[in-house]
């Protein structure tokens, strides 16, 4: 099995976002996987990890996110991991975006569109923070 790993920890700075882009974009190239997967890959991991640093831990510079990518040549796929040191949320509790007195808000589509850009969206939630899981294969 061919795989490689990939490691960066950020500040919980919503400044960095565009540096986090540009390293799975690197990580994509590197790997050689097409770039019509570049778009999509982007904005899944800016809103994961824009998620991570504004919910997860609110904007905290002191915390962190923890980010691995995993790269599975025989799968085809990317698996891309962050872990952030919030206190988590109760996915259940995420009001559907598409629900008619939800459409016209400017907020609450990011888990909905992570979703239809991967093929596999997962969280674990610890005591030590959430772990957002998103797959995608190329």
């Amino acid at each position: 099995m061919t795989q490689k790993i990939y490691h960066k920890t950020i500040s919980s700075d919503p400044e960095i976002l565009p540096e986090v882009e540009e390293f799975i974009i690197n990580i994509a190239e590197e790997n050689k996987i097409d770039e019509k997967h570049f778009t999509n890959l982007a904005l899944s991991v800016a809103e994961a990890v824009s998620n991570s640093v504004l919910h997860g831990n609110k904007l905290d510079k002191n915390k962190s996110v923890s980010i691995d990518v995993i790269i599975d040549h025989d799968l085809k796929k990317m698996v891309i991991k962050l872990k952030d040191q919030g206190d988590g949320f109760n996915i259940k509790k995420v009001p559907d975006p598409t629900a008619p007195e939800n459409i016209l808000k400017d907020s609450g589509r990011g888990i909905h569109i992570m979703r239809s850009f991967l093929t596999k969206l997962e969280y674990n939630f610890t005591d030590s923070g959430t772990e957002t899981i998103l797959t995608y294969k190329f």
